[in-house]
């Protein structure tokens, strides 16, 4: 990956100070008043009190006075299309509720994608979210281009998109639990995500676009597309996504089948690596925490999605006491139907309390650390984002913490977390407003809602047969 430019003394400079900095850098710096100076499409200074005085070609100034500015959230996992189909199967487990829903998401087409897209990421957005994976396994026949569809959608909001390339091709004939309607072949789920890597991937720095590898889950793909994904995907220098151990039914499942847990299951396949991460990851035992650790493997946290689903509690005290990667991800809008990241700082903390490292589970800052530089290695950008440091990319959030919702909580990390949602002043993605006053700047929200609720309507007659 090439570095940054360095900028030089013609760039154009946009200064945000006095406010608090949440830097998320390798000491978890906080600097209750302090400055950011951005060049072009990266930070060049960050640090305490004041901007320098005398910066050139300085084209706008905020004082954020009464804010606090993070690193953009960084969203590790996501159904985009599920925004059309919220609210549904609202108390089924998770293989119950796949069952009810798969039938309505395989007559899903690129209209609708497009329009869950938009309603998806641009709800993320406006709540601080600057970076976004989306999984997206549902290709139906004759659906149209559902990655064009998706990557225009997407560019229109104006955040960075991993779009991990999904499939499926264990329908119910062969014990899978989608219908056979709604899968893949093996060669053609495999030729169409070369062909999504071969015309979307960039992997240059600062890049909006990355596509990975990513077989939906072992109770819906074969184990050939598994070990043939796995190496597509390293021969092509991509990483790789899948779900993994959501569900003690997930864990039987794959004990009947392949005689092994999920977690030995995929390292027979070639599925574990510093190149992959995984969804949930809530049921894992010692050895697998040990597995994931020796090898780099990634988790996305899902909190909500777990919650809701019914999955449980992962063990996330222990996979980052174990040095696994961890980041966090609001999964899709049919299991998390707010859609938003910034909840999950606030829910993972809370639910990773109940479990049995109790109020020592994790802190603000642990929790903001997740949702920010956790995702950044989980999604292999790392050294672009994820902190605010000179060098890297501007993608940074500034959050109103001045009104009444968080006016008696002292320190600003602790009132993000634990707080209220706060509202989004200002979200930039490379220096680029995609958010000013709580509001996206590039598409028309209401244009947005109406879209998605036409489309959703449009699917659920379709599905009914009409």
């Amino acid at each position: 990956m090439a570095a940054p430019a360095s900028p030089d003394s013609a760039t154009e400079r946009f200064v945000i100070e006095n406010c608090a900095v949440a830097t998320v850098d390798s000491h978890d710096t906080v600097h209750p008043t302090g400055h950011l100076v951005i060049a072009g499409d990266t930070i060049e200074a960050v640090g305490a009190g004041p901007a320098p005085e005398g910066l050139a070609h300085v084209t706008r100034r905020i004082d954020g006075t009464g804010h606090l500015v993070t690193p953009g959230l960084v969203n590790t996992h996501h159904h985009f299309y599920q925004w059309i189909t919220r609210g549904l199967a609202t108390d089924h487990n998770l293989f119950d509720w796949l069952v009810a829903l798969y039938p309505t998401w395989a007559r899903i087409d690129a209209p609708m994608l497009a329009a869950a897209t938009q309603g998806s990421l641009g709800m993320m957005v406006r709540g601080g979210v600057t970076t976004a994976c989306d999984h997206h396994y549902v290709f139906p026949r004759g659906a149209g281009d559902l990655v064009a569809a998706e990557l225009a959608a997407a560019a229109a909001i104006g955040a960075r998109l991993t779009l991990a390339r999904g499939s499926m091709d264990r329908g119910e004939k062969d014990g899978g639990l989608p219908p056979d309607f709604a899968v893949e072949t093996t060669e053609g789920a495999l030729l169409a995500t070369e062909e999504a890597i071969d015309t979307h991937h960039d992997a240059s720095f600062g890049s909006l676009v990355h596509i990975a590898a990513a077989p939906c889950s072992p109770f819906s793909v074969s184990t050939e597309l598994l070990r043939q994904s796995a190496e597509l995907a390293r021969r092509k220098g991509v990483r790789m996504h899948t779900h993994g151990s959501e569900t003690v039914e997930e864990e039987t499942f794959c004990h009947e089948l392949f005689g092994m847990g999920p977690t030995a299951y995929f390292e027979t396949t070639g599925w574990l690596g510093d190149d992959v991460w995984m969804a949930h990851c809530v049921h894992m035992n010692d050895a697998d925490i040990d597995a994931f650790a020796r090898t780099g493997t990634g988790v996305a946290h899902c909190p909500s999605s777990n919650a809701r689903l019914a999955a449980g509690i992962a063990r996330v005290p222990d996979m980052l006491a174990a040095g696994v990667p961890v980041g966090l991800g609001v999964d899709g809008t049919a299991s998390n139907e707010s859609g938003e990241l910034h909840t999950e700082l606030r829910n993972a903390l809370l639910i990773n309390r109940l479990g049995a490292h109790k109020e020592a589970a994790l802190t603000a800052r642990k929790a903001l650390r997740l949702g920010t530089r956790g995702g950044a290695r989980v999604l292999g950008r790392a050294a672009e984002l994820g902190s605010l440091e000179p060098g890297k990319l501007a993608d940074l959030v500034l959050w109103k913490l001045d009104g009444l919702a968080h006016s008696s909580i002292a320190d600003p990390v602790t009132a993000l977390v634990f707080g209220a949602a706060a509202p989004v002043t200002l979200s930039l993605v490379g220096g680029r407003p995609v958010v000013e006053d709580g509001h996206l700047t590039r598409v028309d929200e209401d244009a947005v809602a109406r879209a998605a609720r036409d489309e959703a309507r449009r699917l659920t007659r379709i599905a009914a047969g009409g």
